[in-house]
């Protein structure tokens, strides 16, 4: 029904407007601006009341605040402070899993049971380490009183002191490895290590079964990870910021966020980190936005469109729909008085407009100039009298 009366509302209008056709009809004409050949595009005139009924609107062209908002791309991730990727210390073979996905977890709780070799190794060096600390510790102390007593050259007082630094700092290794082992439950008669949760959250991720060789972290190889444990009660929003607007992002601005399994959805955040440096590829610049997920509708990596309010610019600008396309050209409308028989003139103009922002005004580069009266509403149809 509305498109009827759109269509019927046109057909009037043309038939009322000044078109200039190869053969125009006596009312076309009786409508047309006069106006020399030479004077520049054509014009249309159309009486207040013709104006009235198209629902033409007109609105003097202004300086507004534009730009307030940063229109961009992003991709939802964990909250990494609040989410632990968790790695063996030691090489082996998995024995047992005991937790399950989606299970909730204290810090402390048993994860896995790997059988390892590494253990009784640990432990051997360790215990090694040890002996040739005391044994070193004893000639050092030997040759020292020797040097004391001029009964040694200073060679042999060096090297014993060489000796004695060197099995210290190899104790103190494989202690510190020996310690890795303290992050879970050792059986050193079965060689058996316990994995547990480094902290306390939700078993969000699991890559391993049972049988498979796990590869330690501190044996020289790949190791993979685990188990991922957090909470997804906070997410961030890692978005891309251009070069040019990147001063405008400050931390705190409000953001929001669309995400397609959601699309009426708005989910409110803020920003809590710019990056320092661009991206010598894309020439963008890193943006963390923070967003509470209570409902855990927002999981990481999800595609999302974020909007970063900043601070508005003044320029002149006119409301998005008063500009429409024509082939390469942009074009407004814009009324030019009257004419002496009291109606009104309407007269297309090619304008410069940045297309790219977010909200509602459209900033105008070229064409128009503050106090212009331009057509804000029925724009279409004056495009179509022309």
């Amino acid at each position: 029904m509305r498109r009827a009366h759109i269509l019927a509302a046109s057909v009037a209008l043309v038939g009322l407007s000044a078109c200039h056709h190869e053969t125009p009809s006596v009312e076309a004409t009786s409508n047309a601006c006069p106006r020399p050949e030479d004077a520049g595009p054509p014009q249309i005139c159309l009486t207040p009341e013709q104006v009235n009924e198209a629902h033409i609107k007109v609105t003097p062209v202004g300086l507004e605040d534009v730009d307030d908002t940063i229109l961009t791309s992003g991709r939802v991730t964990f909250a990494d402070i609040k989410v632990s990727h968790v790695f063996s210390p030691v090489t082996g073979r998995l024995m047992g899993i005991k937790a399950q996905l989606g299970q909730h977890l204290h810090k402390g709780d048993p994860l896995a049971v790997i059988q390892s070799p590494d253990i009784g190794q640990f432990s051997s060096d360790y215990s090694k380490a040890v002996a040739d600390l005391a044994a070193a510790e004893r000639d050092y102390k030997r040759e020292k009183e020797l040097w004391e007593k001029h009964a040694t050259s200073q060679k042999d007082f060096e090297t014993a002191e060489d000796t004695f630094r060197k099995a210290r700092a190899e104790r103190d290794r494989a202690g510190q490895k020996a310690a890795l082992l303290h992050s879970g439950n050792v059986d050193a008669v079965s060689q058996s290590f316990t994995l547990t949760a480094p902290v306390e959250g939700e078993v969000l991720v699991r890559n391993l079964s049972v049988g498979v060789e796990v590869q330690g972290q501190y044996s020289g190889g790949t190791s993979q990870e685990l188990f991922t444990i957090g909470v997804l009660d906070e997410v961030w929003v890692i978005a891309d910021v251009y070069e040019l607007d990147v001063a405008r992002v400050a931390v705190g601005s409000p953001a929001d966020v669309k995400v397609v399994a959601y699309p009426d959805k708005i989910f409110k955040g803020k920003v809590d980190w710019v990056s320092g440096m661009l991206d010598p590829a894309s020439r963008t610049a890193k943006v963390r936005c923070t967003f509470a997920n209570p409902d855990r509708l927002l999981k990481p990596e999800m595609y999302a469109t974020v909007s970063i309010s900043v601070e508005a610019r003044k320029e002149l600008a006119i409301p998005k729909g008063s500009a429409i396309r024509l082939g390469e050209r942009t074009l407004v409308y814009v009324q030019r008085g009257t004419t002496p028989d009291g109606r009104l003139r309407f007269e297309s103009l090619p304008i410069s407009i940045d297309e790219g922002e977010g909200g509602h005004w459209l900033p105008v580069s070229s064409g128009l100039a503050v106090g212009d009266q331009v057509v804000t509403a029925g724009t279409v149809l004056l495009s179509g009298m022309i």
